[in-house]
Parts: structure tokens; sequence; C-alpha cells
């Protein structure tokens, strides 16, 4: 997998309404998650390197962490590349073969809290709001 299969395919996740998350310096970053949500769940990437990330899906519980779930209904951690695949192939909630258990998830779902002090977010492009954090 290549560098450049890797952009490409962020770039599917960013046309298909993904917010971004940089934790750490935007230049240097400890990790990179993106988030799409549904009505009642959400769709979570990690990716700490090219040959290392982590995907899940997780409830969209009251006061529920993005990147420290509870609990998650799939995971997925392999490659950049076979990660981002498995989370565009996945079935839309409700739809067949969507997954519906609840799982406790492993440790590599998620981001470590120190490493989530300086935060940018970029939102969502299809939700109309122009907003640019750092936190």
């Amino acid at each position: 997998m290549s560098g450049s299969e890797v952009d490409a395919l962020l770039d599917e996740l960013r046309r298909h309404g993904w917010e971004t998350y940089v934790f750490g310096r935007r230049d240097n970053p400890h990790a990179v998650g993106m988030a799409y949500r549904w009505e009642a769940c959400a769709d979570v990437l990690v990716l700490h390197a090219e040959d290392d990330a982590t995907a899940y899906r997780m409830p969209l519980l009251p006061d529920a962490d993005l990147f420290a779930p509870a609990t998650v209904s799939w995971h997925y951690h392999a490659p950049a590349a076979w990660t981002i695949r498995a989370v565009l192939s996945l079935p839309r909630p409700g739809s067949p073969g969507a997954p519906l258990a609840m799982l406790t998830p492993p440790p590599d779902c998620g981001v470590p809290a120190q490493l989530r002090r300086t935060m940018t977010i970029r939102p969502n492009p299809r939700d109309g709001r122009q907003r640019h954090a750092t936190t």
C-alpha cells in the first residue's frame, strides 16, 4: 500500500462528509482521527501510522467520547489502507449485515487522553457549520 493510496482513501472519506480531528501539532500529529455520525452511532477511524490504524462503530450515547468508546459494535485494526477500506464497506446502520452486538472495545480503539491535549477539529462539510477549533 502506498501513501498516495491512503491519501486517495482519506479524500474519499472527506467527500462522504467525515469530520477530521488532528491530535497534537498539525505539522507533526500523534494521531489523526476521522468520524462519521449517523443518527444513533458513529463510525470512527484512528490513524497512528501508515501501518497502524483502527476503525470502529460505537453508539452515540449522551456524553459519548468518540475517541474513548465504552462499547463498540464493530472494530478493525490493520494498516491504514485496509482499515479505511473496511470502514468504507461497513453497512449503513439498520441495513442487512450491519453490526448489532455491543462489545467491549479492545485497547487499540480510541486515542489515549495524554495524546489529546492539543486537538484541531475540521467539521463535516455537509452539516453547514463553519467552525475550526483548536483545544
